[in-house]
């Protein structure tokens, strides 16, 4: 059986989130298991590899800016947001890093539609869209086929998304699934269907609790 460890960190600071991921990339490397990491992050700005990413941080104020090592640009996180951090290998024929960033996206994709939202790709264009909106990010790296970083699913409003040019795209508007349905979708909920969505995505047959979920520094 394909088992599929699940760590539910809960509100996570970014920093202490990159050191559990750094873990959970280390063990996978040794034999370890497939691990998701489901968390929810205090504001903070990520600036990724993508040249001139840093330039299109306009006004972070108070909140962090943290480089990584992911792909993509910079994207903002804030506690109205689910976020996926899957480290999963990538073997054989699965050795495929648009196939998974296509997964990622096909997980947020069935979650939106279960609450009614209508979404859909954009070619040429990471994430998932509602109309010309964008309401998820995706942006992963990989070391030794390994995956780490992830997706973001905008749940409720971040106002701070002002602060930056959304994944480097001027003109941009990003939305949440509450402004999109006139609701306001419960984080839980939404983190629980869209663990499924991925599992079910990506073939896992039994999802594994671990046994510590707290963020601990």
């Amino acid at each position: 059986m394909r088992n599929l460890l699940v760590r539910r960190l809960g509100l996570c600071p970014y920093e202490v989130a990159l050191r559990h991921m750094d873990q959970a990339v280390a063990s996978r490397l040794s034999g370890g298991p497939d691990q998701l990491l489901v968390v929810r992050h205090p504001a903070v700005i990520t600036v990724g590899r993508k040249r001139g990413a840093a330039g299109h941080v306009l006004e972070a104020g108070a909140v962090p800016v943290i480089e990584v090592p992911r792909g993509g640009d910079v994207t903002f996180h804030g506690e109205g947001q689910v976020v996926l951090y899957p480290v999963v290998a990538l073997e054989g024929p699965d050795r495929d890093l648009h196939r998974f960033m296509r997964d990622l996206e096909e997980a947020c994709l069935r979650v939106l539609a279960a609450w009614s939202v209508d979404a859909h790709r954009d070619t040429g264009r990471t994430g998932v869209w509602v109309g010309p909106r964008k309401i998820a990010s995706v942006g992963i790296a990989v070391r030794r086929w390994v995956t780490y970083h992830g997706l973001a699913l905008n749940v409720l409003p971040e106002p701070l998304f002002r602060a930056i040019v959304p994944c480097g795209l001027d003109g941009v508007v990003v939305t949440s699934m509450a402004e999109e349905t006139g609701t306001r979708p419960d984080l839980v909920s939404v983190a629980e269907a869209l663990v499924a969505a991925f599992a079910a995505v990506r073939g896992y047959e039994g999802l594994v609790p671990a046994a510590e979920d707290a963020c601990e520094g």
